[in-house]
């Protein structure tokens, strides 16, 4: 943040003596640089951007050091205004925005060298599981599916009389290291980091509390599954009431402030997007032409928010007569629950083949997205037939608007099935933030270099 501080105050002053004026004294900018290093770092200590729960996990850390940085700028504009300082606006609008990419860059890097180190069984922090089978299983699965990896189960811990071969999880054994009543040995032998407390227990909360208590000693962890699988952290808070913890759980909003500025990022991305990429419209419409004949924009009708219709564009992959086909391939089906995909569709023109494995024929979306049919993300824009199909939960991915792009697309898009697919569209609309949406764009443009599941 020094180095940030320092290249904002040479871009503004070049190698000029400038001061700034503090109840009669005057500071030159190298103080001030350094001044503001510090409140960065203090503000990203009380936001606990670098607490290791969040480290290298999730969007959360993305999110704190976001956080800590609007919530200094506004404290700087406040101290300016009270104690009458005059800090350069240049100076301020380059400082804070480099330092901002800045951190997030080198959080980024150093979360792909954590995840590589995580590869090869390095820096894991080891954990035990509590709990009835079922519910064990289940914690394992979605740790090895979705913690990074972060967490190495050690081994397990469940009532009754333990099967010497361990517990098989995905055909792998796991070691059942003891009872309810031996965790804290069984943390000893295993040299765990935490306790992972999967589901309901007999004892209940006494059980839990004085398990915490004999935890104490060896400054293990205890961690308690929530059970609400589709709810994001941040929406999640604790507040004691008298000694009774209550878990407050925020209700999603689909109206306000937030969406106000998810519609203006939506605005001014999407115009940016189709006046840069103009040059590209226009080679990518002269190949289509000269591949094969049809029009060049293929439009088709999709369902927006709270069912609406609209018309989606996209430039054409597929053969003219591609929808009255259709009906012959349904038997090949290679798509997930109502999703109709192939691998190896004939109706795929040469062009339009390399088109999709890039996403570049979705380019034209870009349009809806301006026109406000679409968002830059959100859930997969629906057919029809698909909503005619869906489960009476499945409609609430219909609360928002569909998706340029989306959680979909940064997981494996056609190799999901139907379960994953509408899982993560209806986590999304439940939990989508503005730094969240973010990242998405981010980790879309990299599926686009290195595309997985796109056919």
């Amino acid at each position: 943040m020094c180095s940030v501080a320092g290249i904002a105050q040479f871009a503004r002053f070049g190698t000029n003596n400038s001061f700034v004026v503090v109840d009669g004294h005057h500071l030159d900018y190298f103080t001030v640089s350094l001044i503001i290093a510090c409140a960065w770092m203090g503000a990203l200590t009380i936001y606990r951007s670098r607490d290791k729960q969040v480290v290298g996990i999730g969007p959360d850390e993305y999110k704190r050091v976001f956080s800590a940085t609007i919530i200094l700028v506004g404290l700087l504009n406040l101290v300016c205004v009270v104690f009458e300082v005059d800090i350069a606006r240049g100076y301020v609008a380059l400082v804070f925005p480099l330092g901002c990419l800045g951190l997030i860059a080198s959080r980024w890097a150093l979360r792909r060298w954590l995840s590589s180190q995580r590869a090869h069984g390095h820096y894991l922090s080891k954990v035990v599981v509590l709990g009835a089978v079922e519910d064990v299983k289940y914690v394992i699965n979605q740790i090895e599916k979705k913690s990074g990896p972060a967490y190495e189960v050690v081994g397990v811990v469940m009532p009754g009389k333990p099967d010497p071969a361990g517990l098989f999880v995905n055909g792998q054994p796991i070691p059942v290291v003891g009872d309810p009543y031996s965790v804290v040995g069984a943390v000893a032998a295993t040299e765990a980091d935490a306790v992972i407390i999967a589901g309901p227990v007999e004892g209940g909360g006494a059980y839990i509390q004085e398990l915490g208590w004999q935890l104490e000693e060896s400054s293990t962890q205890l961690i308690l599954t929530t059970g609400l699988t589709n709810v994001a952290g941040p929406r999640i808070h604790s507040r004691p009431v008298e000694g009774l913890p209550l878990m407050h759980v925020e209700l999603p909003h689909y109206a306000g402030g937030k969406h106000v500025l998810k519609r203006l990022l939506d605005i001014v991305l999407s115009a940016a997007a189709l006046i840069v990429l103009a040059p590209v419209f226009v080679v990518l419409a002269v190949l289509i032409r000269r591949d094969s004949p049809g029009p060049v924009i293929f439009k088709q009708e999709r369902i927006g928010r709270r069912g609406q219709t609209f018309m989606m564009y996209k430039f054409r992959s597929m053969v003219e007569n591609a929808e009255d086909a259709l009906a012959g391939l349904l038997d090949q089906n290679e798509g997930a629950g109502l999703l109709f995909k192939m691998q190896k569709d004939p109706r795929v023109t040469r062009v339009g083949e390399w088109m999709r494995r890039y996403s570049l024929d979705e380019f034209p979306q870009f349009w809806n997205v301006l026109l406000g049919n679409m968002s830059l993300v959100g859930p997969r824009p629906p057919l029809q037939r698909e909503v005619d199909g869906y489960e009476s939960h499945v409609h609430r991915r219909l609360y928002i608007k569909p998706g340029l792009t989306g959680m979909w697309q940064i997981n494996g898009r056609s190799e999901l099935n139907w379960q994953d697919s509408v899982r993560l569209d209806l986590y999304y609309v439940e939990n989508w933030s503005i730094v969240g949406d973010i990242i998405i764009l981010w980790r879309t443009a990299r599926a686009m270099i290195r595309p997985v599941g796109a056919y």
